[in-house]
């Protein structure tokens, strides 16, 4: 949504985007950049195919801004969990 209404609102020539995502834990080992040394990682791949006649500078700035998306953000920063508890009798 987020690439959708920055692509018209630049008038670049996309006719239409299409992102995959899937989902998989790694050892921890396997990725440098992790933030921890052992254990799983969750790990969600990202594909995007956007169809058009697109530069390679508007491809790039493209790519930028759906990083910059309110999904891609949240999934990309540590969770915080708040959690309460009532009991009532």
């Amino acid at each position: 949504m987020t690439v959708l209404l920055y692509t018209r609102r630049k008038s670049r020539p996309l006719e239409s985007v299409t992102v995959e995502l899937s989902h998989e834990r790694v050892d921890a080992k396997t990725l440098p950049d992790a933030g921890v040394e052992q254990g799983q990682v969750e790990v969600i791949l990202v594909y995007t195919v956007l169809k058009g006649d697109l530069t390679e500078e508007q491809t790039a700035r493209i790519k930028a801004i759906a990083e910059r998306c309110p999904v891609h953000r949240t999934l990309s920063r540590p969770p915080r969990i708040v959690q309460e508890v009532d009991v009532v009798r």
